[in-house]
């Protein structure tokens, strides 16, 4: 694993919680695990949350790092939106394979929810109506969905009577009935004609933690100020998120969940803030602001991360604009698994990173990678060393050039470091 003895000494700034809780089919087997919010080792959704940020911050602190497929181990994954994120298709950000959109019962717009569904099923995306309490206003969606969940309700009997009234009502529905705690339940519920069940009977939620980092709160509202222009500017999408580890890492994985199975291969913020386009990144921008995911504030490794970045940049600028737009990238990447507590191989392959640019960052390969390697022994102090690879890499270069560039980078750190750290106003200017 790649990871300096500075930045090993630096505890990860927060856990993200999450739970699944299995759908089993008749046989009990598992058909797909519903994905839940969670805001600590308490397992249990928390209070006062809302829709909408319980939905921005599932989406980007877990859905987007860590993948759909990884956290419902290759099964189905149920996963709630809010009907403001549904609306402004949010959904459209992951690809429809292996999702199910669920609808919250929640839900108000309903005539602006059954044309968001009408669209996205054209696309393949399934849904799921969460909740079904028999309301007459949810007839549209019924008539679209895939799947539509119901509550046990007692006497047994009311629950078995609506799963047969839905069943004959609505012939293509699939019906999951949640919330069985008894075995005699769940043989009541199957012999109506249920299709899934999900319940402590079956298994209670499992907590699956990860680590994560968030964007500072200057970083959001700078980039809500790009995308309210109404001409957007790639360049200055790019420059902002360039200051900002965990934006990168999400516009990055981002990038990678639309291309889908096509798979392309990432060689600088600017090509994924391009690949992405201008709908994607004004939707990215809006939903990211609305999970408040700026709350917290950025932490040492983080800066780390934009000194090394700076750096790598400063460096690999002789190469060209390119080049050190790659560097840049590099060293942002260089300490993500120690934030996101994952190996870095691991992140390389999320990423989706050029075959030069995994090689840099995994085994120090080619120009960026030896410039890497010289800015993580620059941070150890170990300037000898650092003079040995200098003279390997870039042998007319003096070694006082360092010193230079270890100012500027340590001062472009610390400058973004308080920046961010201040509480600024979004409403100013």
């Amino acid at each position: 694993m790649l990871m300096s003895s500075e930045t090993a000494k630096v505890k990860k700034n927060a856990v993200q919680y999450i739970a699944r809780q299995a759908i089993l089919n008749g046989e009990l087997q598992v058909h797909a695990y519903e994905l839940l919010y969670r805001d600590s080792h308490n397992n249990v959704f928390p209070s006062g949350i809302s829709d909408g940020l319980a939905t921005g911050r599932l989406f980007f602190n877990s859905l987007l790092f860590i993948g759909l497929d990884r956290l419902a181990a290759g099964a189905l994954a149920f996963v709630n939106f809010s009907d403001e994120t549904l609306i402004q298709e949010l959904p459209k950000l992951l690809s429809p394979q292996g999702l199910v959109v669920e609808i919250v019962e929640r839900s108000q717009d309903i005539d602006s929810l059954t044309s968001t569904v009408t669209k996205l099923q054209k696309v393949g995306y399934r849904f799921a109506l969460d909740d079904y309490d028999g309301d007459p206003r949810w007839q549209p969606l019924l008539e679209l969905v895939d799947f539509v969940k119901i509550e046990v309700e007692l006497p047994i009997i009311k629950t078995t009577m609506m799963v047969k009234k839905l069943k004959r009502q609505y012939p293509h529905l699939q019906v999951i009935v949640e919330r069985i705690e008894t075995q005699e339940q769940f043989n009541f519920i199957r012999s109506a004609g249920a299709d899934y069940f999900q319940g402590f009977f079956f298994a209670k939620p499992e907590m699956l933690n990860h680590g994560n980092v968030e964007p500072s709160k200057l970083a959001v509202f700078d980039l809500l100020r790009c995308t309210a222009k109404k001409s957007l500017c790639f360049k200055e999408v790019q420059d902002r998120v360039s200051k900002d580890l965990s934006l990168t890492a999400r516009v990055l994985r981002l990038a990678n969940a639309k291309a889908g199975e096509e798979r392309i291969e990432i060689r600088s913020i600017s090509q994924a803030v391009i690949y992405l386009g201008e709908d994607a990144i004004r939707q990215f921008v809006k939903v990211l602001a609305l999970s408040e995911l700026g709350a917290d504030k950025p932490t040492e490794l983080t800066k780390l991360g934009l000194n090394r970045a700076k750096f790598l940049e400063l460096f690999l600028a002789p190469g060209g604009e390119e080049m050190a737009e790659q560097g840049y990238l590099i060293g942002l990447m260089s300490v993500l698994d120690a934030i996101l507590d994952v190996e870095l191989s691991v992140v390389v392959d999320e990423f989706s990173l050029d075959p030069d640019l995994s090689s840099a960052l995994l085994s120090y390969k080619g120009l960026i990678g030896g410039a890497l390697r010289l800015a993580i022994e620059v941070e150890r102090n170990n300037l000898t060393e650092a003079e040995l690879i200098l003279n390997a890499i870039r042998p007319a270069t003096d070694v006082q050039v360092l010193f230079d560039l270890i100012l500027k980078s340590r001062a472009y750190g610390d400058e973004m470091f308080a920046v961010a750290r201040d509480d600024l106003d979004p409403h100013e200017n």
